[in-house]
């Protein structure tokens, strides 16, 4: 058979055919999740007499977030849909029979994967993170629970405690997370009403139990001369789960700021895998939307045949959660350490590309 290139008109009339399904699938399911988020926030809320228009507020900051998260599904269903509404209308078959191969008319819809790919990541990821964080920081204070204890600069790390007098403020130039030691350490003690009540001046601090033991400390209190101690102790409930556990999530970090954030963690001393894996995740994006369009096709350019149309779009969300299900296992061996994390990360994308592109081949020479 003569192959023939795809016409431009052609490829624009398969791409609006996909935007169409993608813009029905997208808005669908972000009204669907506005709803479940809603119950659950609602149920939250009602024992805390939180008003209606608060909840709303916080569900829709937490809705790019969600809508971010399942794009890869909404990616696979508009594909599922677009193909198989050509094939049922018997387009593809005429498009087929002029000699125009798979590979040809499934690259515009693969073209607008890719971009819509690139817009979650550079566009949508931002607004999602910067809303989530906000959303982060409300829900704690209306959960009535302690938000981040521990900030991170260029400078060193920031970490604030309650304690018996108050509340203190630890500065530390670097950190060791072997055995979690601080160096060139400042300490800022406030008692009630944010009132100063001294400051510390220590070479090192190490946390051992409940308390940190600083040492060549300098004490200052106002309106007194400094003392130096060779040993001292301060009171603490942080331990070191809570102190990394402390640090922004990488969900409320853009895609943009990562790289620099990533970098503060690391000169700080402090793990930055989850992050990392965070970063990776987002640049697969293009490509792990372009695998679930070749899924797709693979599942929805065969013949319709009587009976085996719910079969065979069946198959194909079981194969979308199945995938779903084993990249989350994959990133679990990425944050334990277990695998490295660009490995971690691009897995899930290079299989399931790999398995569409397989598929398709089979598909095209059958």
């Amino acid at each position: 058979m003569v192959r023939r290139r795809l016409s431009w008109i052609l490829s624009g009339y398969i791409a609006k055919q996909f935007l169409f399904w993608l813009g029905t699938f997208f808005f669908s399911l972000l009204g669907i999740i506005l709803l479940i988020t809603l119950v659950d926030l609602l149920d939250k809320a009602a024992s805390k007499n939180i008003p209606f228009g608060t909840v709303v507020q916080l569900a829709l900051m937490k809705l790019p977030f969600l809508a971010q998260e399942v794009m890869p599904f909404t990616i696979l269903f508009s594909g599922m849909m677009t193909f198989w509404r050509l094939t049922r209308s018997n387009e593809l078959v005429v498009v087929r029979a002029a000699g125009i191969s798979v590979w040809q008319f499934i690259l515009p819809v693969i073209a607008m994967g890719v971009l819509v790919g690139v817009f979650t990541v550079a566009v949508l990821n931002p607004l999602a993170a910067a809303l989530y964080s906000r959303f982060e920081v409300l829900d704690a204070q209306l959960s009535d629970r302690k938000n981040s204890v521990l900030a991170v600069s260029d400078r060193g790390i920031w970490i604030r405690q309650a304690d018996s007098t108050g509340q203190s403020v630890i500065h530390a130039g670097r950190v060791s997370t072997i055995d979690l030691v601080l160096f060139k350490v400042i300490v800022f003690q406030f008692g009630e009403d944010d009132e100063f009540l001294g400051r510390i001046d220590a070479r090192r601090a190490t946390l051992e139990g409940s308390q940190w033991v600083l040492r060549d400390a300098w004490i200052t209190t106002p309106g007194e001369v400094s003392v130096f101690e060779e040993r001292t102790t301060l009171p603490t409930n942080l331990t070191p789960s809570k102190i990394q556990e402390s640090f922004a999530r990488p969900e409320t970090i853009s895609f943009w700021s990562l790289p620099s954030f990533i970098k503060l963690l690391e000169n700080a001393g402090f793990s930055a895998i989850k992050h990392k894996l965070r970063f990776h995740r987002l640049l697969a994006t293009p490509l792990l939307f372009t695998a679930m369009l070749l899924l797709s096709a693979t599942f929805s350019l065969r013949p319709q045949r009587r009976g085996r149309v719910a079969m065979i779009i069946f198959a194909g969300v079981l194969t979308g959660f199945l995938l779903h299900f084993l990249s989350n296992f994959v990133f679990a061996l990425g944050l334990s350490a277990k695998i490295p994390v660009i490995m971690a990360a691009w897995t899930p994308a290079g299989v399931s590309m790999m398995l569409g592109i397989a598929m398709l081949l089979q598909l095209e020479d059958g």
